[in-house]
């Protein structure tokens, strides 16, 4: 993927988009973000958003910059699916098998990025409907992508989180409450 100054972002493993400032000298992408900062990424921490036509919202701008990846149609990432309600409480599983129609082919950091993809736009949506509590079934694993959710939620303000029931999720879930 080329990265030009002047094109617009949204970054993989966070929430925000921004706009390529220039290339460092190390190959890392220099990032002018929302609120005007210049940041620093690795190519494999951005998407590029190559449609104007679009508002530079998180939900569109993410399923733009898969579309403009080729991430689209049988490997794209289907949240509606994934989720459920139990109990009052919204849960995702953020499994590929429940997120994607197909993740054959995808290497690890690929799946991985899709999985924080409907990860985000899962949360994004239950901030924005004021929920609660929602519940995140990422599996036991090796525990990246566990470690990746938590790394997000600590970068958030007004939100609680834990290990959820063993009797309901096992080991691998982690249950968000949100202040407001």
């Amino acid at each position: 993927m080329l990265f030009n100054p002047g094109q617009k972002v949204v970054f993989l493993h966070e929430s925000g988009h921004g706009i390529v400032d220039s290339i460092a000298s190390n190959g890392r992408i220099i990032i002018l973000d929302e609120d005007g900062f210049k940041r620093e990424y690795l190519k494999s921490q951005l998407a590029i958003v190559q449609n104007e036509q679009y508002p530079i919202d998180e939900d569109v701008a993410t399923n733009i910059a898969l579309q403009d990846q080729g991430l689209s149609g049988a490997n794209s990432v289907n949240t509606y699916s994934a989720e459920r309600r139990k109990n009052d409480v919204s849960e995702i599983d953020l499994h590929i098998e429940e997120i994607t129609e197909s993740h054959r082919g995808l290497s690890n950091h690929e799946i991985l990025s899709r999985q924080m993809i409907a990860f985000r736009q899962f949360y994004q949506r239950a901030r924005s409907q004021k929920k609660g509590k929602i519940v995140i079934i990422h599996g036991v694993g090796e525990g990246v992508l566990r470690y990746e959710v938590r790394s997000f939620l600590n970068k958030e303000n007004g939100v609680e989180y834990f290990d959820a029931d063993y009797l309901d999720y096992g080991q691998g879930a982690t249950v968000i409450l949100m202040k407001y």
